[in-house]
């Protein structure tokens, strides 16, 4: 199994990034018609996870460098400052009251700004695939091989606190606020889209040493806006 992902990881990540930009614009068409603000935060979200994706599959056509590293900050800049919206997206899915609503919002622009903050202090550095695994003293065939840059040792550590809390700290609320969906509404998509995040995501580091676990996790987060966007299309009620 391992060696079936390092193999094709340029491809799977590829097909991540195509089916992720496709539920932008599943996204976009449910707002147009809808205009539910739901679909809207579910849409910017999903964009900035095809953009992390997409970025990281471009590393060996861009090759290290300026242009590559530059998008590579924009990358974690896009991915601290768009998490925080999963809180917006269980407020509506809560059909929680306008003032909740209200409160939810101020807590997301707060940590917002934090995710800005981390993104901006990350030092980065670049590494292949290849050279990871050899790191942690593995010998696994990668393929064709990718380089990407990622978050160095020089990284200030309230900078990898931040990013640790927003990566989970927005996840487990999201299983919470599913349970809740569940109970209230008969519809599980959202407890399945947090519990699946959260399973890939955890999954990430027990395997290959955790050189894999960037990777893993995109497959949790298209199981993620997968079972948003099924929520949206099961919802039977119209969302604040």
């Amino acid at each position: 199994m391992i060696e079936f992902l390092t193999v094709n990881c340029w491809t799977l990540i590829m097909v991540i990034a195509v089916l992720e930009i496709i539920f932008v614009g599943l996204f976009a068409v449910d707002y147009k018609k809808t205009k539910r603000p739901m679909a809207l935060c579910a849409a910017i979200l999903t964009f900035g996870l095809f953009y992390d994706a997409f970025m990281i599959d471009m590393g060996n056509v861009l090759g290290a460098g300026g242009l590559l590293e530059t998008l590579s900050q924009f990358r974690f800049v896009s991915h601290g400052m768009l998490i925080p919206l999963l809180f917006p997206i269980c407020a509506y899915a809560l059909k929680a009251k306008e003032k909740t609503v209200k409160i939810v919002w101020g807590v997301t622009a707060v940590l917002m700004v934090a995710g800005l903050a981390e993104a901006l202090a990350t030092d980065l550095e670049i590494i292949s695939l290849s050279e990871a695994f050899a790191n942690k003293g593995l010998s696994v065939n990668v393929g064709g091989d990718l380089i990407r840059y990622q978050s160095s040792e020089l990284t200030p550590g309230w900078a990898e606190g931040i990013s640790m809390a927003l990566s989970f700290g927005t996840v487990i609320p999201l299983i919470i606020c599913g349970v809740a969906v569940w109970v209230k509404q008969k519809n599980p998509c959202i407890f399945l889209s947090g519990l699946l995040m959260f399973a890939f995501a955890g999954a990430g580091p027990s395997m290959a040493g955790g050189v894999l676990t960037f990777f893993i996790t995109m497959f949790g987060e298209l199981f993620m806006v997968g079972f948003i966007y099924a929520y949206l299309k099961t919802d039977k009620k119209e969302l604040i």
